[in-house]
């Protein structure tokens, strides 16, 4: 599966303890983040992660690949707190896998959910429904 890995700068330390923790999942998987996100999963973690560009042309990048339907899961650790001014990118994102039915994960829990759905296979009607 494809799996898209961002975070905001506030939650990249916390996308890497993920990655750490579900590294045995994440393995067996195609990985893509964004550049700086990747880095630091690659370094935290040793994945095989394609890393876009960094910041708000990666989000642009992994939301072309969800418009396309190229991606099966998308993990996105956002800033609540913090305004962001590229918001209406990353509605464009959400909107794309809402489309194309490619589950999306804005927080801990429900990336949690979504990866242990992903190791016992419930997402295997990903590959099903086809791409």
């Amino acid at each position: 599966m494809n799996i898209a890995l961002i975070a905001h700068d506030k939650k990249k330390e916390l996308m890497a303890s993920f990655c750490i923790a579900y590294r045995s999942i994440l393995k067996n998987h195609n990985l893509f983040a964004t550049g700086t996100t990747g880095s630091i999963i690659i370094e935290a973690t040793g994945l095989n992660v394609h890393r876009f560009s960094p910041g708000l042309l990666g989000e642009q990048q992994i939301s072309a690949r969800a418009a396309y339907n190229e991606l099966d899961l998308v993990l996105f650790f956002r800033d609540p707190v913090t305004a962001q001014s590229h918001e209406p990118d990353i509605n464009s994102l959400l909107r794309s896998c809402d489309i194309n039915n490619i589950p999306f994960a804005t927080n801990l829990g429900t990336a949690e959910m979504l990866i242990r759905g992903l190791e016992r296979g419930d997402l295997g009607w990903r590959e099903i429904i086809g791409k």
